[in-house]
């Protein structure tokens, strides 16, 4: 199938490279990074290979093309793309760029959603001292993190694990197999959605960022209405 990746990092990588042994990857969005700390990402930035994200300096010689994440819109999904997917991408994809994928918008969450939605749900994890948590690989719609789950498995938190030791050794793997798993059965014609158990949503905010207040991403619709709720504490799970 025909693959446009939206991600950044050593996962998107490494995800990437498992996709192109039976798939086409037809573009990429990874972000821009910044020349020095304390910088801001910087259009200067594009003539500098040194400054890009992991994702773009794999796509460059493989002549991928290439937009920046935060820009990501539907003319830049190329015509016949099957399936749109978001490995570590913290950038919205829109409804009309989700709707140039033939078969599929997918994103991959490291939890058992419906919890800890959200973009730092592996440290909430370690926080809350949680024994289980897992993977989900989730039809993206234009709620944050709360797609119906086309898979998910879960992982038993080994003691004394560190965020980045549960996503390195764990919650990475596990992803990449899962999105092939679920590659390979849309390829077959089967498609899973299982809605979300919206009574056992959680949804925290990023540590180490300025709130982001987007109540239409993260809110409920009142049943039967179309309007958001007003209470926000059963979503955030207080």
């Amino acid at each position: 199938m025909n693959i446009y990746l939206s991600g950044q990092g050593a996962f998107a990588v490494t995800l990437a490279e498992a996709l192109a042994e039976e798939h086409k990857i037809v573009g990429v969005a990874a972000p821009r990074q910044r020349k020095r700390l304390g910088s801001a990402p910087s259009a200067d930035d594009d003539a500098d290979p040194m400054t890009w994200d992991r994702l773009r300096a794999w796509a460059f010689p493989r002549g991928i093309d290439w937009t920046p994440a935060p820009d990501l819109r539907a003319h830049h999904v190329p015509d016949g793309t099957d399936v749109i997917l978001a490995a570590h991408s913290h950038a919205f994809i829109g409804r009309k760029t989700r709707a140039r994928a033939r078969v599929a918008a997918l994103g991959y969450h490291p939890s058992l959603l419906p919890l800890h939605r959200g973009r730092d749900a592996i440290r909430w994890t370690v926080r809350d001292g949680d024994r289980v948590t897992g993977g989900s690989v989730y039809h993206l719609t234009e709620r944050t993190d709360a797609g119906p789950i086309a898979a998910q498995e879960h992982v038993l938190v080994p003691p004394g694990s560190t965020a980045d030791s549960l996503w390195r050794e764990h919650l990475a793997p596990l992803g990449v197999r899962l999105v092939l798993r679920v590659l390979d059965d849309l390829a077959r014609g089967y498609r899973v959605e299982v809605e979300q158990d919206e009574s056992l949503a959680c949804w925290e905010p990023a540590m180490g960022v300025a709130p982001l207040f987007k109540p239409e991403l993260t809110e409920l619709p009142v049943p039967g209405s179309g309007e958001i709720r007003g209470d926000r504490w059963a979503l955030n799970g207080f």
